[in-house]
């Protein structure tokens, strides 16, 4: 089954050039369909914030044999690390990021 993993990402530091909301997805085939309360690890994912994402929606269709799955949103308050590189590495770990409106069309 191919697995379609969602993460909303946003900043919220107060400076507006430090600003910025993505959505970023990774998909990959997988016998394992994760559950809601799962934890997500990924080689993409900081240590600074957290150690691993919370699934809190999956969403499958069988007629395209896909599975999506909406993982917890991560709002960067510290910024230990900038969120410009945080998305750097997450599509360095083959995430990539998605238009709104391509997240309406799945």
């Amino acid at each position: 089954m191919k697995i379609k993993m969602i993460i909303f990402l946003t900043s919220t530091k107060e400076q507006k050039e430090n600003y910025r909301t993505e959505i970023v997805m990774k998909t990959f085939e997988s016998t394992i369909r994760p559950v809601k309360g799962d934890i997500i690890d990924d080689p993409g994912f900081d240590s600074s914030f957290h150690n691993g994402y919370e699934v809190v929606k999956v969403t499958i269709n069988y007629e395209t044999n896909e599975c999506y799955v909406s993982l917890h949103p991560l709002a960067m308050e510290l910024e230990e690390i900038s969120i410009n590189d945080y998305i750097d590495k997450l599509v360095a770990n083959g995430w990539r990021i998605i238009s709104k409106e391509e997240l309406l069309t799945l």
